[in-house]
């Protein structure tokens, strides 16, 4: 039967070492047949949410204690370049995708050369289609911009609404040998704050979650920040949470146990 869990946390930081501590405790251990790391072993959550009361408090990314003698998961530095890849549809040669590139330029290839003969059909306003910030052209090709677009309607056509969802993953991902761990980033204002909800397929605790997080919440900031509201809350979520096994010493070492304490725990 599977488990679902729940943690609250105060901040990022409280969430990543909340939930490492539950990954090993609760995690089922198991060995990838495909995907990134195949053949290695892994605790994974069958399902699991976290529920973030003030992602904004710093530090955004987690430190562990110095005298553990490891290094903290995520370089401080690691954020600048990491952001772009979130906020803009910057993408270098070789890749296939990446996140800002699925929410801030999503190719559009499907309409057709005189787009305006869909605007009688389409149920979005003609404002829209007239806001290059929002549908983007680039040498006859069209583009999505999805944060402005959700920034354009909460601001114009008001907060109550549930279809303001930064969608990320698509069916052609299923031929993909690495698809998008990030499927979507749904959207609430709610109390007069922007809350994030996102949705990751798979998640790699130890340097993933904290990443992922702390860009996720520079992104809902930012759109706060223009939507003129405060800024939020994160309700993050995932089935396929998970640490791998070469730092299970790791985890161990940040729970204050040792490696022999965990094999008789497992």
């Amino acid at each position: 039967m599977l488990e679902p869990l729940f943690i609250k946390a105060t901040s990022l930081s409280d969430a990543w070492f909340q939930t490492l501590y539950m990954c090993v405790e609760k995690g089922r251990s198991f060995t990838i047949n495909r995907g990134s790391f195949e053949g290695q072993k892994r605790l994974e959550f069958d399902f699991i949410t976290i529920h973030i009361t003030h992602p904004w408090a710093v530090p955004l990314l987690p430190k562990v204690n110095p005298a553990l003698g490891f290094p903290d998961p995520v370089e401080e530095s690691y954020l600048d370049d990491y952001l772009p890849y979130l906020m803009t549809g910057e993408e270098k040669q070789g890749e296939s995708y990446t996140y800002g590139q699925r929410i801030c330029k999503c190719d559009l290839a499907w309409l057709p050369d005189d787009y305006k003969e869909l605007k009688e059909i389409l149920i979005q306003e003609k404002e829209i289609w007239e806001d290059r910030q929002i549908l983007i052209e680039e040498d006859g090709k069209y583009f999505l911009n999805q944060m402005e677009l959700m920034i354009w309607t909460y601001k114009n056509k008001g907060h109550r609404n549930n279809q303001m969802i930064l969608q990320v993953g698509q069916p052609s991902d299923m031929v993909l040998i690495d698809p998008p761990c990030l499927r979507h980033i749904d959207t609430r204002i709610q109390d007069g704050r922007l809350h994030f909800f996102p949705y990751f397929r798979s998640w790699d605790l130890f340097g993933g979650f904290p990443a992922n997080l702390a860009a996720i919440e520079m992104m809902k900031q930012y759109c706060a920040q223009q939507l003129g509201v405060e800024n939020g809350e994160i309700i993050a979520s995932s089935k396929g949470l998970h640490i791998y096994d070469y730092v299970f010493e790791i985890a161990e070492a940040i729970r204050g146990r040792s490696m022999d304490e965990f094999r008789q725990m497992s």
